[in-house]
């Protein structure tokens, strides 16, 4: 009895936390990590601002479970890609396209990624345990990459550059494709960052 009490109750526990995590992705996609609040997210999950520290003891502390979140989420979809394929080319190829369609597919999810530029372009992250376990799991979603880069025979040092140019360039398109900017140039973000990908896989080929 008491055991099925105390699973009772962390159910509801469990319960409240994912409506607070999901109400707080809302607002964050809204206000941006500076001008969210806690007491935004309370009202828009239903609760007390009270009731939050009760799950969590800030509002970098939900911020970063969220992203957390989106994250993993990010790490399934190129590993299920990457799964997918055998040959070293279309591993890359995979792991590339698959990071870079998972954020064109969900823009807020990218908005969560660029918390480090909040108040302009100097880095103010979210304390430096939840920094580090966040850059891991970024890390771990790219890693496929420089994985691949390496099968291709590449050195580590060469896989692990191209893995952080991987990712510039993903960013770059996708903050065009998002700000509508890309469209200045008649130009196509996920055509560009195929084309991209293929040249690098031809120049790794061809070493």
């Amino acid at each position: 009895m008491v055991e099925k009490r105390r699973s009772r109750r962390e159910a509801v526990s469990g319960h409240k936390r994912e409506l607070i995590l999901g109400a707080a992705k809302e607002v964050f996609a809204e206000e941006g990590l500076e001008g969210a609040s806690l007491r935004a997210i309370a009202v828009r999950a239903g609760y007390t601002p009270a009731a939050l520290y009760f799950h969590f003891e800030s509002k970098e502390a939900i911020y970063a479970e969220v992203l957390k979140s989106s994250l993993a989420s990010l790490g399934a979809t190129v590993n299920q890609a990457v799964a997918r394929t055998r040959a070293p080319e279309q591993k890359l190829k995979a792991a590339a396209m698959s990071f870079f369609r998972f954020y064109a597919e969900n823009p807020r999810d990218l908005d969560l990624g660029f918390y480090l530029f909040r108040g302009g372009m100097k880095p103010a992250g979210l304390g430096h345990d939840r920094d580090e376990v966040l850059n891991t799991a970024l890390e771990s979603a790219l890693r496929p990459i420089a994985e691949a880069t390496i099968e291709l025979g590449a050195s580590r040092q060469k896989a692990n550059l191209l893995m952080v140019d991987c990712f510039a360039h993903a960013t770059g398109l996708l903050l065009l494709l998002h700000t509508g900017r890309i469209r200045m140039f008649g130009a196509s973000a996920p055509d560009l960052m195929e084309r991209y990908v293929k040249d690098q896989i031809a120049h790794l080929t061809e070493e």
